[in-house]
Order: structure tokens, then C-alpha cells, then sequence
């Protein structure tokens, strides 16, 4: 969120060809049917309840798809070398840009799928958060973490870019290629600095636009469009029900299609939860406590060593934090060829709080700032945020969270944005900018073509749902437990506690205890009598 990937911050560029660099987003920023799933032949119809379209949808759930290379697929020379992998294979799915004018314009939904290594008994598909991530490149992540899992032994292993991200088209492109005065610095719609301005948003919303495909195409970019593209990729791989598995973001995707299409679900794991339950303003708070703690367990690691940056005295390391980062704000340092503000250390922070392996690297860029240089701080911003040119992975995953979250989450007016900004300082004072918060505080979404689609609360007590298991670390930064236990409560699901620190634990296959239960779960639809406690 905070995302994906799957709600981490994410790295901001202030243009294309910028220097300066500033926090992205925070990607915690973030109808029930009956029909029975059949086979691509039968012509499925779905309807969800409440369209009032008689929608023709046969074509497309009637279609085969076309496995090539992925060469295609590729932003950057990084992605060219990734997908390169001889083991993964490309197709195409088409879909309707609008699913109430199915004989309209269509759109091109990117699908990456790596063969089972035995027989397949079908596919598991995968997306790996966000909002905005690309479920290609996780895909093929999430098969190489789970190489030695019997979930890759039985299941092919499909990704695919959701609505607007990636090499899925229309993709979300808000950026301009040289930079404008004004569109190019909305992003997320809770900025921790800039001061907006009604143009401001007006301006970010004519570019998204312009740059995306049109109006249309961007109130099509929400999760109940995506769960649409899901089920019509579910006929088209050839099989009769789903099996998925969501991480952070993607939990939000496989409830909302779990609410559409309950008959349809085989089996379905949803990893480091969102609550569907919480609203905008509530939910994103939950996520900024969750960070505050991570920093705090944090600091109190670094303490052990007397070097410390923070220091030892635990009532003085937020204070100690902001006195490093805060001075930011005025005078940014160089940070390689770029320089590193307030916003974009503080990425690099929260990026590297998803994970206790990262935090030796927020400590040596504390100590780096003090110095006077940004370099380790702008490194962990970017890796998780996409990198830049040719070292990107998934190039848009800011401007696709962006236009998602506009899509899904709630509108805020200016005084809720002022509200939510002072309660985030209360609530997580380490990412307290200094000055006035309040000031400029508006809904970079107020200009958007269409009220939200989402509806919160969401997949609420959904009758006729198999059994679904819900993943949540007790330590989670950015989808607190208490998240992944009201999802499993709402779902009816079990519930597979995970003691420690991190954000996901599913897809890297490193969890013996979490493996074979995701496994069995997946494989034989087998859930332990009494659900264990595992760690991380």
C-alpha cells in the first residue's frame, strides 16, 4: 500500500526526465452471482447483480490463447532480461474495455504462465499486490520461489498486469515525457509535502487521460473491472473454477472476484490481507501504525549497537529520525546523479521496513544522510518502486496504483485530507515532514471520470464461497494482523497465523511450515483439523 510490491511506497519521479526524487505513493492508498462455472465452450454469460446489460460475453470467454515469448511484454532492458527465462511463455487475453458494452472497444490483458513440472492439473494464478503490480513479472517471480513447492509441480503458474498496469492496454500513463508544471506532482493522493492546488488535480487528471487511453479507459482501471479480466482468463486457461493466490493488494482482487463469482472459486489463499471492511481514512491509518511499529523495531535493533544513527534512548528515536530526514524538506542531497528530498528518503525507509533483511540498509543510509549524501536511501526507494530507464521493472507501477486507487478507494475532500494528514503525524510521527501539514491537502482523484466502483465494505459473509485460507504475519508493516483476521472472519476462511516480522510469506516457498499448508490447501484442498502458529 504503503504494496504492494502489493502496497509498498513506491518511488516518485517528479517527470520522466527528473533529477529529484520524492516518494510515489503509499499503496495502502491504497453483485454476488449464481451461475455455475463451466467450461470455455459452454458460452458463460456472467452477470454480476445489478447490470442492466444482457451482455454477450461468449467470445471472449470461448477464446484460446496464444503462448509466445514474453519479449513483448518488456519496459526496460532489465524486464527484456527477466522475461527472457526460457521457461515462461506470453499470451494475450481479450477482453471488453467496458463489460456493459461488450461489442465495443476491447483491451489486451498481458498473461504469463510457467509450465507445471509434472502433469498440470491446471493453474494457479497468481497476482503479487500493489495496486499497480505487475502480476508478469511476479508470476514468474513467485514460480521461481516456489521451485521446489508441489504447488509448481501440479499447477502451471499464471500472472497477469490487472487493468492499467504494465503491458496490459490501455495502460496507465500520467507522466508526461518532459514534465509539466502541474500533473506530474499528484501522485499518491496523500503527499506528505506538496502543497495542491485545484488546477492541480485538474491538471493530473486531463494527462492521466490523455496518456492512458481516455476517460473511459480509466474508470474501467478499478478491481471489479480486473475481477471481470480474471474470470474470463479462468475460462480461457481452461479451467472450470479458480485457483488463486493474492498477495497485500491481490487479497483485495480475489475477495471482490469471490463476491462476483463464489460458484466459481476452487481455492483461494490471500496473503497479507486488507481489510474490506475498513474505509479509506481508517485503513490507511491502520497501515501508518503498522509502519511506526516496524520503525520501532527497527530502531530498537539498530540500538543494540552503540554506533547506532537513532541512538540507544528509545524515547528519542523518532525524534532522532526526524531531526536526519526533516532538513530534506528545504535542502535535498545528491544521491548519485539525482538528488534525495524528504518524500524520497522517507520511501526508502518505509521500502526497507517491509523486511528485517533491509534494515541494515536504513541504518547505513541514516548514517549516509548525516553525511551529506542520499545514495542507500534512493537505492531502496527504487528497487521497490521499479527502478528508472533501463534498469525499470513494471515502468508505471505509480501512475496504475494511482488510477486504481481512484477507482477502489473512497473521495476525500480537502478537510478529510487535512484531517487524515494531522491524524498519519499522530499515528506515525516518523513521517511527520515538519511545517504545516495541512496545507494543500486535496484528493489528487477529485477530478476523476467516475465515482469509485469498489464499495467499502466489500465481499461481505458471501454465500455459497468454498473454503479459503487467509496468510497474515503478526509483524506486518503495511496489512496489520488484525486485517487478516477480520477477512478470514468475513470469508468464512481459515486462518494461518504467522509470528514475526515482514509483508507476505506465501509465494517465496522459504517457509516450510507455511509451504506445505499452502500446498496441501492448494494441491488436495486439505487444511490442517487445528490450524498451526508458524514463524517467520
Amino acid at each position: 500500500m504503503p504494496r504492494t510490491m502489493n502496497g509498498k511506497p513506491f518511488a516518485h519521479r517528479e517527470s520522466r526526465g527528473s533529477r529529484r526524487f520524492g516518494l510515489a505513493g503509499l499503496a495502502v492508498l491504497m453483485c454476488v452471482i449464481s451461475a455455475v462455472g463451466c467450461t470455455p465452450a459452454d458460452n458463460e454469460q456472467p452477470e454480476p447483480a445489478g447490470s442492466s446489460a444482457i451482455a454477450d460475453l461468449g467470445r471472449y470467454y470461448s477464446q484460446k490463447l496464444e503462448w509466445n515469448g514474453c519479449a513483448e511484454f518488456a519496459t526496460s532492458k532489465r524486464e527484456a532480461e527477466i522475461l527472457a527465462d526460457p521457461a515462461a511463455e506470453c499470451a494475450r487475453l481479450t477482453v471488453p474495455l467496458d463489460y456493459d458494452d461488450p461489442q465495443g472497444t476491447t483491451a489486451s490483458v498481458a498473461v504469463l504462465r510457467v509450465k507445471a513440472r509434472g502433469e498440470s492439473q491446471g493453474s494457479v494464478v497468481f497476482n503479487p499486490g500493489g495496486p499497480g503490480g505487475s502480476g508478469v513479472l511476479g508470476g514468474l517471480a513467485a514460480s521461481r520461489g516456489l521451485a521446489e513447492s508441489r504447488i509448481t509441480e501440479t499447477f502451471d503458474l499464471v500472472g497477469f498486469d490487472p487493468r492499467g498496469v504494465g503491458a496490459t492496454k490501455p495502460a496507465a500513463d500520467c507522466y508526461s515525457e518532459k514534465g509539466t508544471s502541474r500533473g506530474d506532482k499528484v501522485f499518491p493522493s496523500l503527499t506528505l509535502t506538496v502543497d495542491l492546488t485545484e488546477e492541480d488535480t485538474r491538471a493530473v487528471f486531463e494527462r492521466c487521460a490523455e496518456g492512458s487511453g481516455g476517460a473511459k479507459a480509466l474508470a474501467q482501471m478499478g478491481s471489479r473491472t480486473t475481477a471481470r479480466d480474471l474470470d474470463v482468463l479462468r475460462a480461457a486457461l481452461g479451467d472450470d473454477k479458480l485457483t488463486f493466490l493474492g498477495q497485500s493488494y491481490g487479497t483485495r482482487l480475489g475477495s471482490v472476484y469471490a463476491e462476483q463469482f463464489p460458484q466459481r472459486v476452487r481455492a483461494m489463499i490471500l496473503d497479507g490481507a486488507f481489510d474490506p471492511g475498513l474505509g479509506t481514512i481508517d485503513r490507511r491509518l491502520g497501515a501508518y501504525g503498522g509502519f511506526q511499529r516496524a520503525f520501532t523495531v527497527m530502531a530498537a535493533a539498530c540500538a543494540k549497537d552503540a554506533k547506532c544513527p537513532l541512538g540507544t534512548d528509545p524515547k528519542a528515536w523518532t525524534s532522532t529520525f526526524q531531526d536526519i530526514l526533516q532538513p530534506l524538506r528545504d535542502k535535498p542531497v545528491p544521491a548519485g546523479d539525482q538528488e534525495l528530498d524528504f518524500d524520497g528518503a522517507l520511501g526508502g525507509v518505509m521500502a526497507g521496513l517491509y523486511s528485517p533483511r533491509l534494515w541494515p540498509t536504513i541504518v547505513s543510509g541514516l548514517a549516509e544522510v548525516r553525511q551529506g549524501r542520499g545514495d542507500a536511501l534512493l537505492r531502496l526507494a527504487l528497487d521497490i518502486g521499479g527502478g528508472e530507464g533501463d534498469t525499470a521493472l513494471n515502468g508505471n507501477v505509480t501512475e496504475a496504483m494511482f488510477a486504481i486507487n481512484c477507482m477502489d478507494e473512497q473521495r476525500l475532500t480537502p478537510p478529510e485530507v487535512a484531517q487524515l494528514r494531522t491524524r498519519t503525524f499522530e499515528i506515525a510521527p516518523f513521517m511527520n515532514p515538519g511545517g504545516d501539514v495541512t496545507k494543500g491537502a486535496r484528493d489528487g482523484c477529485e477530478f476523476w471520470p467516475a465515482q469509485p466502483t469498489l464499495g467499502i465494505p466489500y465481499a461481505q459473509n458471501i454465500p455459497g464461497l468454498p473454503k479459503t485460507l487467509v496468510v497474515s504475519i503478526t509483524g506486518d508493516p503495511t496489512t496489520p494482523h488484525a486485517g487478516g483476521i477480520e477477512l478470514a472472519e468475513t470469508l468464512g476462511s481459515d486462518l494461518l497465523t504467522v509470528k514475526g516480522e515482514g509483508h507476505t510469506v506465501v509465494s517465496a516457498g522459504a517457509n516450510t511450515c507455511v509451504d506445505k499448508i499452502a500446498a496441501d490447501y492448494l494441491v488436495d484442498l486439505e487444511l490442517p483439523p487445528t490450524m498451526p502458529t508458524c514463524s517467520v
